[in-house]
């Protein structure tokens, strides 16, 4: 329900209606909604969200990983199984003052994200694969703007394939040795 509506429009009766629960039992387990909020998002990074990882780490080049990363993100953001999108984005774009928390919350874990880019991106320049002029933050910057643009584009219908010539438009701007 947070993925598919966000953090604020998932209220207490729809968490509950959906896990098959009472109020009480949600509250004795989770302590508040905005626990479960977090212990979700940690589920979704360590599922859903964990191939971005993987292919910053598995890859043997820092080019190879954001191609990727970028591809895999484009079948997963489209995945017909679960909502489009990533929850990490968009759970909480548009929040009042009581959320705000929330929305720092998601907005730190996109920034160890975009500095897990980077330093994949700085491993890259100093093994030479990637222009010693290259600059790592700005590219990192670029591809969490185009993760971003293709998470809005997945909620408004974008299909994997729309999305895989993102991803190959984006690689020719990551420039090459």
């Amino acid at each position: 329900m947070f993925w598919q509506y966000g953090y604020e429009p998932a209220s207490i009766a729809v968490l509950t209606d959906v896990m098959g629960i009472r109020p009480a039992s949600l509250y004795a387990a989770f302590g508040d909604k905005r626990r479960l909020f977090s212990e979700a998002v940690a589920r979704y990074q360590a599922t859903y969200g964990a191939f971005t990882t993987a292919a910053l780490t598995e890859e043997p080049t820092a080019r190879g990983a954001i191609e990727r990363m970028l591809r895999e993100i484009a079948a997963n953001y489209t995945d017909p199984s679960h909502p489009p999108g990533c929850l990490v984005i968009s759970g909480a774009v548009n929040h009042g003052p009581d959320a705000a928390d929330v929305e720092a919350e998601l907005k730190e874990i996109r920034a160890r994200g975009r500095e897990a880019v980077a330093e994949r991106l700085r491993a890259g320049i100093a093994s030479r694969e990637l222009p010693q002029d290259a600059d790592p933050e700005a590219l990192a910057e670029f591809v969490a703007a185009v993760v971003r643009g293709m998470s809005r584009s997945a909620q408004d219908g974008a299909t994997t394939e729309e999305l895989l010539a993102v991803a190959e438009l984006a690689m020719k701007a990551c420039p090459q040795a």
